[in-house]
């Protein structure tokens, strides 16, 4: 991802509100499913991690990351934004190289 599509992404994750929390039972298999659902629906993605969860935001998104096969296109404090491409129906259209 170039550093012009990241900052793209990066605008429209500024608009938008977290549809995913994450609390104390930090990263299950189920939670994982959910991201991967909405992520293969909307492309991109905000989660916030609650207080209570006792892991660090960074890694978590590391780990989301691999488990849905996405990329971290952020991660300010508590929130956590990933991007994957629908190649079936793309929402999102990325600024030409």
């Amino acid at each position: 991802m170039t550093s012009k599509e990241r900052a793209y992404l990066k605008g429209l994750a500024m608009t938008m509100d977290p549809i995913l929390s994450l609390g104390k039972a930090s990263l299950t298999p189920e939670f994982c499913e959910s991201v991967a659902e909405a992520i293969k629906k909307r492309e991109l993605v905000k989660i916030n991690v609650l207080k209570n969860c006792a892991d660090d935001p960074r890694a978590i998104a590391e780990t989301l990351a691999e488990r849905t096969r996405s990329t971290v296109v952020q991660v300010i404090g508590r929130k956590i934004v990933l991007y994957k491409r629908n190649n079936e129906k793309p929402v999102i259209e990325l600024p030409k190289k």
